[in-house]
């Protein structure tokens, strides 16, 4: 997955810090001993990056069970209703990661990503969660993370020098991100997204989380169903998977996809690999890449690594890129052994410390812990015979690696939804996600029937919002007129699929 650090920062947190506000606000007013700090309003400025959307900070507890102690800002971002008078309410969005900057997918993306209607009808409010962007993002040391040993150890020393770096790697995160690193769990998100609902001056919110942003909206539901008006959720998270159940269906899902890219590259003559077998050049390729021999086209003297070829093929799936897939297969595929030139030497030090939050959000969300090599072993081989061709799933696999040797305590782990006073909330979820299982959605659905309606998206991809007007339709009918679909209905795969 290149460098796996930098690799799954890739898939997980494509876009972090990409636009982070430069507005301040003021602080929020210390409540009683004892009591919730009162957040003020929030002191709205022009976004440096787009003037046409605003930007500020509130101040919030870092423990909200010590609310005199420590603050941090909470990055917030706004774009008013382009039609005032038609005006439903605040619609607050998260795009996923964890880790995705919710002020970069407000200030930059929601123009093109949601319809007219839903931008004339709500002011969309995105917001950086703790630990992600501008607000007191997690950082660590930028040579440390460079220094990650493989996340596939074959033996019990390897094993425990594994859980040594991460314990060492957690410790000099905390020491550089501060108090906000042990508190950096959706949980205390979702505690943040209310106090940033009062300070909007909303009894209700209307929210828009997608991939891990599910979560935040369903723990929210959780906690203030109440102040819930509506609810889209798409590419959902269970949170109530154990870290083999998490493992197997992460790779079952990777695997899923591609046998579809194979389909696909069968039926079409547009298809770089069209008219070979794709699953024996690819099972080749991973082969000769075990051995060294496929060069890396972008780093001169350098080689690729199965691993890294097989997150390559993971991202695609997410669009899916399946063009972009055989091309690039294709193109190692036909690589002849030569001699290498040496690797190309830096010469810039990059900075002392990089934005890492995957790990403090995911360990803190997760009881998962991994406790010896034979336990991690079995888990492994449970996962790679879920997904031989695609050796297992890269993303869940080095998330579940870096929670080795992590303490047992989790501030937010796994449980079966609770949802007791919220509203209807509508998911959507595609059959062919690469990276969130459907059966993940049709559970929550199960633990949560009274509550949520499930739409299936019938094709490939992890984005679904605009995915056809069939899915644009059914969120922008639920979200302006909180009319959902009928039940047992779903949406036909697109053209593109």
């Amino acid at each position: 997955m290149q460098p796996l650090v930098r690799a799954l920062t890739g898939v997980l947190v494509t876009g972090l810090l990409a636009g982070l506000p430069t507005a301040g606000a003021e602080a929020a007013d210390a409540g009683p001993p004892g009591g919730s700090p009162a957040p003020r309003a929030i002191d709205w400025k022009p976004c440096a990056q787009d003037a046409t959307a605003e930007c500020g900070t509130l101040r919030l507890p870092v423990d909200r069970a010590r609310p005199s102690g420590g603050t941090f800002d909470l990055a917030v971002a706004r774009r008013k209703a382009t039609e005032p008078d038609r005006r439903v309410g605040v619609l607050l969005v998260n795009p996923g990661g964890p880790g995705d900057s919710g002020v970069n997918f407000a200030v930059g993306r929601a123009k093109s990503h949601f319809s007219a209607e839903i931008q004339a009808k709500f002011d969309i409010v995105g917001f950086d969660p703790r630990g992600v962007g501008g607000s007191n993002p997690v950082r660590c040391s930028t040579k440390l993370l460079a220094q990650r040993p493989s996340a596939y150890p074959r033996d019990q020393g390897q094993f425990e020098r594994l859980a040594e770096y991460n314990r060492a790697l957690r410790e000099d995160c905390r020491r550089h991100t501060g108090p906000l690193f042990d508190h950096a769990d959706t949980l205390s998100v979702v505690h943040d997204m209310d106090a940033l609902r009062e300070a909007l001056g909303e009894e209700k919110i209307n929210y828009f989380g997608h991939s891990y942003g599910t979560l935040i909206g369903e723990q929210y539901a959780e906690e203030y169903g109440d102040r819930i008006r509506s609810m889209a959720l798409t590419a959902n998270i269970d949170h109530s998977l154990g870290t083999r159940e998490f493992l197997v269906s992460s790779a079952e899902t990777a695997e899923d996809s591609f046998h579809q890219f194979v389909k696909w590259c069968d039926r079409t003559s547009s298809c770089a690999l069209h008219g070979r077998d794709v699953t024996a050049v690819w099972d080749g390729l991973l082969a000769r890449a075990d051995r060294g021999e496929i060069d890396d086209p972008e780093r001169p003297g350098l080689t690729l690594t199965a691993n890294d070829i097989t997150l390559f093929a993971f991202k695609t799936y997410y669009g899916p890129n399946w063009d972009e897939l055989a091309t690039y297969v294709a193109g190692l595929d036909a690589q002849k052994p030569n001699e290498r030139p040496s690797p190309e030497e830096s010469q810039q030090a990059g900075p002392p410390t990089t934005a890492q939050p995957f790990h403090a959000v995911f360990c803190q969300d997760w009881r998962i812990r991994p406790k010896n090599y034979a336990q991690y072993a079995r888990l492994t081989q449970a996962e790679l015979r879920a997904a031989p061709h695609m050796r297992g799933t890269p993303r869940v696999h080095d998330a579940v690696a870096g929670c080795v040797g992590w303490p047992d305590e989790v501030n937010n782990p796994q449980h079966r939804l609770r949802i007791t006073q919220a509203p209807k909330i509508l998911m959507l979820h595609s059959r062919h996600d690469p990276a969130n299982h459907f059966a993940w959605a049709a559970n929550v659905h199960r633990q949560t029937r009274g509550t949520t309606v499930l739409l299936p998206y019938e094709g490939a991809g992890h984005s679904l919002y605009g995915r056809s007007d069939c899915t644009r339709d059914a969120v922008d009918d639920y979200l302006t007129e909180l009319r959902l679909p009928t039940a047992g209905s779903s949406c036909a795969p697109a053209a593109a699929n």
